[in-house]
């Protein structure tokens, strides 16, 4: 049987695992921590995992491969450089890894993402000996970009973007044009320098659509330095519980909170998360929680925006809801919530009075309220607020808009001018976050439910640069 590479996404977080087989065994590569889908699908497919790699000591999530290797009793392939706290099979540059007759991994050094970053070519055995069918790439070189070279500190940013476009240029030349690049970052991950929406691509693709692979050194350096912006703060603890061996996660159902317990909860200003979607949230909630629905990218904003190890609440309609919301924050290792509520406002509420509405506009009312003509039932507009991140700000802006990333909201409330504040982002989805930070903080708030592209067209003024 040919090889078969099979993709495990996690769209929430912006990352691929992999597990590539011959049809009797399996590497896996970069595993999340919720391991029971690749055990899944290994059985689904009928193969047995014998090896587990890491390209890299991940910055965005906490990995699974330490546990899927003991519940396998997979090789665990971890870089010989990295320092870390468990027994691992360590591996370096040149090495190469029998797997079966039919595949090898061969070992690239490709430092950039982090200084002992690895790349693992995969070959298969044909007539004619071995062929490298594509190379696992983690963070180095990605579709259409490559992974950032800042998360390690400002200090080494520009000393591993040099690294980056070497290890970028190594794989291309060691490579032909029609070997598979499966990258694990850069599909809406901030571990990535860039974006891209190719949903595959290959090393022929990446060196006619590469900034790396068509730049210059020291330009594709500027051109990428130039291009990051901020990183969620809860990186800070991904790599370090990586290094050490993470322990197995624990899904079962955490505790649940009555009406009461929650309005103790919400007056000891503790983090109470409100899981529904942000119209059913704007409909009614409780007062002082958080929204962040599941239907948008809830883990990254909440691991960047609470108090690590802040006690957490999570609030849903269902028992399934909440289960998933405990998967989407195992894997960056918020691990078990203080408790659960399911139902609607009105059964989490002590007293009719806990709950609270949000109203919600769009750019064409924002528009007719700047021009004078306010829609009913809407404050006029004292502050236009954007929450988006400083890159998208640059880009383009509500004329005289006040500027705070959502991820700064929580320590820059006190900033945000006086009066009724309309606030808004790229969607909708995170100026709903910042509107519930801002209605908890007594202010009188309308979020715009709109996406941005839409404003200039709606007759938003708008303007350019840091202005």
């Amino acid at each position: 049987m040919a090889v078969e590479v099979s993709v495990i996404a996690t769209s929430s977080l912006g990352d691929r695992s992999y597990l590539a087989s011959d049809g009797g065994v399996a590497v896996v590569v970069d595993p999340q921590r919720d391991i029971d889908r690749i055990l899944y699908l290994a059985g689904e497919k009928g193969v047995r995992v014998t090896h587990v790699v890491e390209t890299h000591i991940h910055n965005d999530y906490v990995s699974g491969g330490l546990e899927l290797a003991r519940l396998t009793g997979a090789r665990y392939l971890v870089g010989a450089d990295d320092e870390v706290g468990f027994d691992r099979a360590p591996v370096a540059d040149g090495e190469t890894v029998p797997v079966s007759d039919a595949l090898r991994l061969r070992v690239l050094a490709t430092p950039g993402h982090t200084f002992h970053h690895l790349s693992y070519v995969l070959d298969e055995a044909d007539d004619a000996g071995w062929r490298p069918v594509g190379v696992f790439t983690g963070g180095s070189l990605l579709f259409g970009t490559t992974g950032r070279t800042d998360l390690l500190g400002e200090r080494h940013a520009h000393e591993l973007a040099h690294h980056q476009h070497a290890s970028a240029r190594r794989l291309a030349d060691l490579l032909p044009d029609g070997a598979e690049v499966w990258p694990t970052h850069g599909f809406g991950s901030f571990c990535s320098a860039g974006q891209s929406d190719a949903p595959e691509s290959t090393i022929g693709r990446e060196k006619r659509a590469n900034p790396v692979l068509r730049l210059a050194a020291d330009e594709f350096v500027t051109e990428t330095l130039a291009g990051l912006d901020a990183y969620p703060a809860y990186y800070a603890h991904m790599g370090v519980a990586n290094l050490a061996g993470p322990a197995p996660v624990d899904l079962t159902p955490v505790a649940r909170a009555d009406a009461a317990g929650l309005r103790e909860r919400i007056a000891d200003g503790q983090w109470v998360v409100d899981l529904r979607h942000r119209k059913a949230y704007a409909t009614s909630h409780l007062a002082g929680t958080v929204a962040l629905g599941l239907d948008g990218p809830m883990s990254t904003w909440l691991g960047w925006l609470i108090d690590w190890g802040a006690p957490l609440t999570l609030l849903a309609e269902t028992e399934e809801q909440v289960a998933d919301a405990q998967r989407e924050l195992v894997r960056i290792g918020i691990d078990r919530p203080a408790a659960r509520a399911t139902g609607d406002p009105g059964q989490w509420a002590a007293e009719p009075g806990q709950l609270r509405e949000l109203r919600m506009a769009d750019f064409p009312a924002l528009a007719a309220a700047r021009a004078g003509d306010t829609p009913a039932g809407l404050p006029a507009p004292d502050v236009v607020l954007d929450v988006r991140m400083t890159n998208e700000w640059t880009d383009r802006h509500v004329e005289g808009a006040v500027h705070i990333p959502l991820p700064d909201l929580p320590g820059r409330l006190a900033e945000v001018p006086a009066g009724a504040v309309w606030v808004h982002c790229g969607s909708g989805y995170r100026a709903t976050a910042a509107a519930s930070l801002l209605a908890n903080a007594g202010r009188e708030v309308v979020v715009i439910d709109d996406r941005f592209g839409r404003a200039e067209a709606a007759g938003v003024a708008m303007s350019c640069g840091d202005a």
